[in-house]
């Protein structure tokens, strides 16, 4: 009897146990060229009682994945359904300006921004997100956001794991403090209490007994990770933010801060199936600045998850798949890397200030119209970031990959696990790092691209700044001697659902090149926004209802502003 009753605790037991992890969710996967993206509130259940109010993006907490090619010319169709304004970054895409979705490209409620670029991209992990200035913790902890992946020949032609959601898993780090009403706190709140991993607490996940690639997103509001096992296996770096590395790198823990992305494959080919182990950030005794080391449980810099040990991942061992992958490959690509040499511009940056007061570049808070930095196009600049604060930072450039080349002065510093083309680097407390970047392709002496600090809260507060992009060759040297006439009309009027521009062309006037197109309905709400339009193809106005609209053109070149009324009939 006695022995009947042990079995029985047992089961119970190991039931119990199994009964605290939940399925971790999957996020849903888009794929092909154009991708229709609605930003909206919405509620989940994550703990007894209330629903959490979150935000998400066609779902109710965090976005689908979206898959696209190198090469290809994608278009994002982006609806805002909150009740505020927002923005939607491509963080990590190299892409024009005016698409790129900081803080100067706010979406209102209620209206369709459609950016569209051509990815130019190695394969890799990237990912979307808000960045409206002053706003984006907030957007950002309501679960708005999702991965972005890349897909070229050179990773479709190795041996690696990418049966999505089977052996090729997107993971996105984060963690919620909750109000007494189940509401997340968005003020005054550096980190929280509580993991989720896909939008999931306590998640779990059944993997194959194979290699397996995990796709890994720190996507905190300031809270760093140090990753690892819980057996301290080795586990293989493959790739981080921009794509895959040269040479796999064995690791058994790997540092993860906010914005960056690192892929790794781990075999679980030796487990057996029913075994179990956990992905673990070993957070505790991490030197002073680490974020997530402070010390205490409560107030502003305080967490239940600081300064400890914690599950990030369970992972239960399944059996394995047909066509299971059993290797990592020896090689994984050719990348050739800017070193200091390439350089000819340096540049310094000191972020300065002190907690709890805000932090910011060389004494210098963000300013929407102040412009920071003006690059050369084609320019090879080294940009060295120093830090002499009480907590690291995550510095983060928009548009360009860069090389990290030095750490403290030394390239012994920089790790093996960084050594790829990255767009987030980690500056620990009192340390300054260089990187070495190209500013290729997009030139724009209106919109600026970002560098930032991307802890939600830090760029809220100002530690961010700007800078364009100038074509010193170009056109827009001799500007004020082109006569441009953006006089224009459309066609047909009235529509139903597609119009079309058409410029006067006056004698001795350039026909302009249009540079955006805002269209506004008859009380003067922005319901379209089209940056740099392929207007040859006419303007889609089928999510319009029928009513008198206006549509403001912007011309590339001196950026004057006509507009033209329209009737939409049905």
């Amino acid at each position: 009897m006695r022995r009947i009753i042990l079995i029985i605790s047992l089961a119970f037991s190991i039931s119990n146990a199994n009964a605290q992890y939940n399925d971790m969710t999957i996020p849903d996967t888009l794929s092909g060229t154009t991708f229709n993206l609605t930003i909206k509130d919405t509620l989940k259940q994550l703990r007894p009682g209330n629903q959490t109010i979150t935000g998400s993006i066609n779902s109710n907490f965090w976005g689908p994945t979206i898959f696209i090619n190198k090469g290809d010319v994608v278009h994002m169709n982006v609806r805002n359904n909150l009740n505020d304004s927002t923005t939607i970054h491509w963080h990590g895409m190299h892409l024009p300006a005016v698409m790129d979705g900081g803080p100067h490209q706010i979406i209102p409620p209620g209206t369709l921004w459609q950016p569209f670029w051509t990815v130019a991209n190695n394969a890799g992990t990237f990912w979307y997100h808000p960045h409206l200035h002053e706003m984006t913790q907030e957007h950002i902890t309501k679960g708005i956001g999702g991965f972005l992946i890349v897909r070229d020949p050179v990773e479709s032609a190795l041996a690696l794991p990418r049966k999505y959601g089977v052996d090729d898993i997107p993971v996105v780090l984060t963690s919620r403090r909750y109000t007494a009403a189940n509401q997340f706190v968005t003020q005054n709140s550096a980190y929280g209490d509580y993991m989720l991993t896909n939008g999931t607490p306590n998640a779990q996940v059944s993997l194959p007994k194979q290699y397996v690639r995990l796709r890994i997103l720190n996507a905190e509001i300031e809270r760093g990770y140090d990753l690892g096992f819980s057996d301290n296996r080795t586990f293989y770096i493959i790739g981080n933010d921009g794509g895959l590395l040269n040479v796999p790198v064995a690791v058994t823990r790997v540092k993860l801060m906010v914005g960056e992305r690192v892929e790794i494959m781990v075999n679980l080919g030796s487990d057996p199936v029913g075994s179990s182990l956990d992905l673990k950030a070993y957070n505790a005794g991490q030197p002073m600045g680490f974020p997530g080391a402070e010390p205490g449980t409560g107030g502003q810099f305080g967490s239940l998850l600081n300064n400890i040990n914690f599950t990030v991942l369970h992972i239960n061992v399944s059996a394995a798949t047909s066509g299971a992958i059993t290797s990592v490959p020896a090689t994984l690509a050719n990348n050739v890397y800017w070193t200091s040499a390439d350089a000819t511009i340096n540049r310094t940056l000191s972020i300065t200030g002190n907690a709890p007061n805000p932090f910011y570049f060389d004494n210098t808070p963000f300013a929407l119209n102040t412009i920071n930095k003006v690059v050369n196009l084609n320019a090879i600049e080294k940009w060295t970031i120093t830090n002499n604060n009480v907590v690291g930072h995550a510095f983060h450039i928009h548009d360009i990959e860069f090389k990290i080349v030095a750490r403290n002065g030394s390239t012994s510093g920089v790790g093996a696990y960084e050594s790829g083309w990255k767009d987030v680097l980690y500056i620990p407390v009192n340390q300054n790092v260089s990187f070495v970047a190209k500013f290729d392709d997009y030139a724009d002496p209106l919109h600026p691209f970002m560098y930032h600090c991307h802890f939600a809260n830090h760029e809220d507060e100002g530690l961010m700044g700007q800078f364009v992009v100038n074509n010193p060759l170009g056109i827009n040297s001799n500007s004020n001697q082109i006569i441009i006439d953006n006089s224009f009309s459309l066609y047909p009027n009235p529509v139903q659902n597609n119009l079309f521009v058409k410029f006067t062309n006056t004698d001795n006037a350039v026909t302009p090149e249009v540079y955006y197109i805002t269209i506004y309905d008859i009380v003067g709400r922005t319901v379209m926004m089209l940056p740099q339009p392929e207007i040859s193809n006419g303007i889609n106005i089928s999510s319009l209802s029928k009513g008198i609209y206006y549509v403001k053109l912007m011309d590339k070149l001196t950026k004057s502003v006509s507009t033209q009324k329209f009737i939409k009939v049905n």
